[in-house]
């Protein structure tokens, strides 16, 4: 199929991303720069409280299908309401870097102020649907996922390894809240092929980071004129591009670490997901029929991140690339089978 083997031009690698982008940018709305800044496209991610729902097969419970619901929105909400906190902290970072300076906390479209506000506004919200709607130990994990991520962008996405692990587990508490929210039990297994799977996303990511950070050129030509303004305006007399220049914790990341941390995670990921098809609470080896499409798209992500050199971010290959799309799209078609149709 042509479709999976040949990428569209300009979203892969072969071309510097801070010569690609360009300097100039219309300036957003302020409510567009919020939606923007709130990262919709992120929220693909908390699909994954729907995992307990659908292994559960409580999906034509009515009741239960609300609670899941609820408590995605509630996970978007927080999710949206860190990444509102992140690029409040990062932005004098996310100036230095070639795609990040367009962000609009770092373009000056939207002001701290107002993302402060959106941000508590967003907390507010995500705690009060689960408490309300859901229950007191779903707005308890709710809680917990926006300490976590607090954690993550004060300390802890400057310490290696740890960072991409502290991301595992927002992952895995995704899961269990959504096991919560419609009082159903997440497997051990399932819980550990979250994890590894998170690890896998984590540490390719991180190579896709370390490798744009080697391909940025030091030239300050390169750099938005509004975000050398912005930048000068704070003091700092620093040039984008560099090892780690936009995150620190790249410089402890060399890529044959990574791909030897990819590789391990890789194969986790892979025995973790046979073990669990295989030993299905509810359906038993029947889940092995799901395996194809995992092994599909893990390996078409590899495919993408060491072939094709592909630099968007997770979420938009997940969403975009057509390869993904189907091993998500079958994944989903037989799981619903083997679980309502044929079990």
């Amino acid at each position: 199929m042509e479709t999976l083997t040949h990428e569209r031009a300009g979203t892969t690698g072969g071309a510097d991303p801070a010569l690609a982008a360009p300097h100039r940018r219309a300036p957003r709305a302020p409510a567009v720069a919020l939606l923007v800044g709130m990262r919709p496209s992120e929220w693909i991610k908390n699909l994954l409280v729907f995992a307990g729902l659908l292994f559960s097969q409580k999906l034509r419970q009515g009741p239960e299908v609300v609670d899941a619901v609820l408590t995605f929105v509630a996970f978007c909400a927080i999710s949206s309401a860190g990444y509102l906190f992140n690029d409040l902290r990062d932005a004098p970072l996310d100036r230095r870097h070639p795609e990040k300076r367009f962000r609009p906390i770092a373009r000056g479209e939207l002001t701290a102020l107002a993302a402060s506000v959106a941000a508590i506004v967003l907390l507010a919200g995500a705690l009060g649907i689960s408490l309300a709607f859901v229950s007191a130990e779903v707005a308890g994990l709710v809680a917990l996922y926006g300490v976590t991520t607090a954690a993550y962008s004060l300390v802890v996405k400057r310490l290696v390894i740890l960072d991409v692990m502290t991301i595992a587990s927002l992952f895995i508490l995704r899961v269990v809240a959504g096991a919560v929210a419609v009082e159903a039990h997440a497997s051990e297994w399932l819980l550990l092929c979250t994890a590894m799977l998170a690890l896998f996303l984590g540490f390719t990511k991180r190579r896709q980071e370390a490798m744009a950070e080697q391909s940025v050129p030091p030239a300050s030509s390169t750099w938005a004129p509004e975000a050398r303004a912005a930048t000068r305006s704070e003091g700092s007399d620093a040039e984008p591009g560099g090892s780690g220049a936009t995150r620190p914790v790249l410089e402890h990341y060399s890529l044959p670490f990574l791909d030897q941390m990819v590789a391990m995670v890789t194969a986790g990921a892979i025995m973790s997901y046979a073990i669990y098809a295989v030993n299905s609470p509810l359906i038993g080896s029947k889940m092995l029929a799901t395996a194809p499409s995992v092994l599909y798209g893990i390996f078409r992500y590899l495919y993408l991140i060491y072939d094709r050199g592909d630099t968007r971010s997770t979420a938009t290959i997940l969403t975009e690339d057509p390869g993904m799309l189907f091993a998500a799209v079958t994944w989903i078609a037989t799981a619903l089978l083997m679980l309502y149709a044929f079990d």
